[in-house]
């Protein structure tokens, strides 16, 4: 099957800026703190390996992540804790835990430091369900704005997770300017996208994506990556994965590749117009996490300086890769599948080598959600999630643990 795909390709590739993401320590020790924390897995997958051409293919699993059908908690959690410190506590360097907030925000407001706080997110889905779920751990009242057409299934999630949501005429961008005008001393706007003025907060997000990564170098065991994927939306999560491993060697670096929806390009657009640039709407694709129409301030700087290949995709090439993860045993929703639909996309020779599709080459994927959208996972892979991860279980050499850690 062809898919519908565009592509752009630097003329040149720089140095990224790590000044602006030096994280913070106590990343993964905050995350291994929180319920239901464990290492996810890193599969490695012949099939795909073979299909793509190319000596290996490991995909990262985050179709559960803290008890959530997405990485977006390690983001949403970081980033909450370290804002009510800052803004509640007065304080940047404490050992952050839920139960230390709870006990510092008692000592120092009351045992009625919750009445008139809350918290607010925007969201296509999954980091406003992290968002909630903190809210939920620190039993505080939550706000999420949805943007129009959000499927009912996502909504369902963050309700269940406590909070209220508002749906937002419009794109995700109009539900991120909506909550921005919610910040007060009392309400804490949580977003994994910034803009004038607000950078520390979706800074913190990027940070927290760090956990994952560092769970990945442990996971090889040395062995060295050759192209690492990074589907995108505002680019928090690109950048976060580019600058964490070009702080090494730039020579032994990976190449990064960026995939978004062709509705949602705007990475894209920004690399050939050499500024940040709005893809309008609508934004109508079923890869809900990427429709994004305009980059976050913090993360345009690291990925124009870092990316490779910038890659476009229709929503039929990452129903393609949501059956193909679906056959080795992985669950991946339409925005967790994005990463791979690029790649399988690319068929031209010329192509191929610009991203790093060659026959000795090592390729990392990351699976960023499970199924968030039921009814259409089964419309589109022709069966629930629950029965691929069976198929999975009685068929354990289609796809085989490179190493998964505990607690």
């Amino acid at each position: 099957m062809t898919m519908s795909h565009t592509t752009y390709f630097p003329d040149a590739r720089g140095t990224s800026p790590s000044a602006p993401l030096s994280p913070r320590v106590g990343i993964a020790s905050f995350h291994r703190s929180l319920p239901r924390y464990r290492v996810t897995a890193l599969y490695s997958c012949p099939a795909i390996a073979e299909r793509l051409g190319v000596k290996t293919v490991l995909v990262k699993d985050e179709s559960v992540r803290l008890g959530l059908p997405s990485f977006k908690m390690l983001g949403a959690s970081w980033a909450t804790a370290t804002s009510i410190a800052r803004e509640w506590l007065g304080t940047e360097d404490a050992p952050l835990s839920i139960r230390w907030i709870a006990r510092e925000m008692r000592r120092r407001h009351g045992s009625h430091w919750r009445v008139g706080r809350r918290l607010v997110a925007a969201t296509d889905g999954n980091h406003g369900r992290g968002v909630a779920r903190m809210a939920r751990l620190l039993r505080l009242p939550s706000l999420i704005f949805v943007p129009a057409g959000t499927a009912e299934s996502r909504i369902r999630g963050i309700e269940k997770e406590g909070a209220r949501v508002e749906v937002v005429e419009g794109t995700y961008d109009d539900a991120i300017a909506r909550s921005a005008r919610e910040a007060s001393a009392t309400t804490l706007v949580i977003s994994d996208t910034s803009w004038e003025g607000y950078t520390e907060t979706p800074t913190n997000v990027i940070h927290g994506y760090s956990t994952m990564f560092s769970e990945i170098d442990q996971q090889l065991s040395g062995k060295t990556l050759d192209v690492v994927v990074l589907q995108s939306g505002v680019g928090a999560f690109a950048a976060a994965g580019m600058a964490h491993w070009s702080a090494r060697d730039t020579n032994a670096r990976p190449r990064f590749v960026v995939v978004e929806p062709t509705a949602a390009n705007c990475l894209m657009l920004s690399a050939e117009s050499h500024a940040i640039t709005l893809a309008a709407g609508p934004h109508e694709s079923t890869m809900a996490g990427l429709n994004c129409g305009l980059p976050s301030l913090i993360a345009w700087p690291i990925i124009s300086h870092a990316t490779d290949a910038y890659i476009a995709i229709d929503d039929d090439a990452t129903f393609d890769a949501m059956r193909v993860l679906a056959d080795c045993g992985i669950v991946a929703g339409e925005s967790g599948a994005a990463g791979l639909a690029g790649l399988l996309a690319i068929t031209d020779v010329a192509e191929r080598d610009s991203v790093g599709l060659r026959d000795d080459a090592t390729v990392l994927v990351i699976n960023t959600e499970g199924a968030t959208d039921p009814d259409n996972y089964d419309h589109v892979v022709g069966t629930t999630d629950k029965g691929v991860i069976r198929t999975r279980r009685r068929r354990q050499q289609a796809t085989h643990t490179v190493r998964v850690s505990g607690r």
